[in-house]
């Protein structure tokens, strides 16, 4: 029995050390992990990186792995360990990483349309500004969505809600409002645009549009890889070949955008996000 514990502490401390080693070899012949979200699964993401991930192993001569998220609370789990080397993170994340976890922007993601949050009601809903949400329930997206979970909970600062549902979709979000699950939903408007082509009909109105335009997501570079493999890494992906970078949506050369809102935007949300889960939860 003594033999079998000592070889159990044993093998667990060999993978210990591999684990430790992979974690401080992240470039120059090391491992470099891809990062990104990927909602639907499947192989469709694997493929498009495949040229991607063997240009960039080629030049940094390093083993490199995809490593997708199926939603923003895995992507903020891997953030939050330093598990990705390089992370194609949409607004919200990208702030995330930036602020809390220093993560470095490298370039700019392509940009989508009308990437705006709106909070959208049932079409015969009686409420007609935000400050009529008190005390009702607002349902939103995963935490790291820029339009369905922290703009709508920056501009909802300093109201109490009745309660406040988390969707895994936002389709479901959209869903539920029109149940009538909840008064009131936060997606963007393409989301709203694509729900409503999709059921030819018009069940939802929106009640409040955010004012800013939200920038484009960024290809980050985690803190687990040292500052001379970024600069490489930064050179090697400047380098890339633009009609193959599109395949992964980045763009080479490309100006890093201005951050500083979301970052308040973001800084803001995370101050009051203990209190999300309550009932009523307080938004201050």
């Amino acid at each position: 029995m003594c033999k079998q514990i000592s070889r159990r502490n044993f093998f667990l401390f060999l993978i210990s050390l591999i684990v430790s080693a992979c974690k401080s070899k992240a470039a120059s012949g090391g491992e470099l992990t891809i990062g990104v979200i990927n909602y639907s699964g499947g192989e469709e993401i694997i493929n498009q990186y495949t040229q991607f991930n063997k240009y960039l192993s080629e030049k940094m001569k390093a083993y490199v792995l995809l490593e997708p998220a199926f939603n923003e609370n895995q992507a903020i789990e891997r953030l939050k360990d330093s598990t990705w080397s390089l992370v194609f993170a949409p607004p919200g994340l990208a702030a995330l990483a930036i602020s809390r976890y220093q993560y470095t922007p490298l370039f700019p993601l392509l940009g989508e349309n009308n990437l705006r949050s709106i909070i959208v009601v049932h079409q015969d809903s009686s409420l007609s500004n935000l400050k009529m949400l008190e005390g009702q329930t607002l349902v939103l997206g995963q935490p790291g969505s820029t339009t369905g979970y922290y703009l709508p909970l920056y501009n909802l600062y300093g109201l109490t809600l009745a309660e406040i549902l988390f969707a895994p979709t936002p389709t479901t979000v959209l869903e539920w409002v029109v149940q009538k699950k909840a008064n009131a939903g936060a997606v963007s408007i393409a989301e709203l645009d694509i729900y409503n082509s999709q059921l030819k009909q018009n069940e939802l109105r929106i009640l409040f549009k955010d004012p800013h335009s939200i920038p484009s997501g960024m290809l980050l570079v985690g803190p687990n890889v040292e500052r001379k493999d970024q600069e490489y890494i930064r050179q090697v992906l400047n380098d890339y070949p633009s009609i193959l970078a599109q395949e992964v949506k980045y763009v080479p050369n490309g100006k890093v955008p201005d951050y500083k809102y979301m970052i308040t935007v973001v800084d803001r949300v995370m101050a009051i996000a203990s209190q999300l889960q309550n009932k009523p939860a307080r938004l201050f």
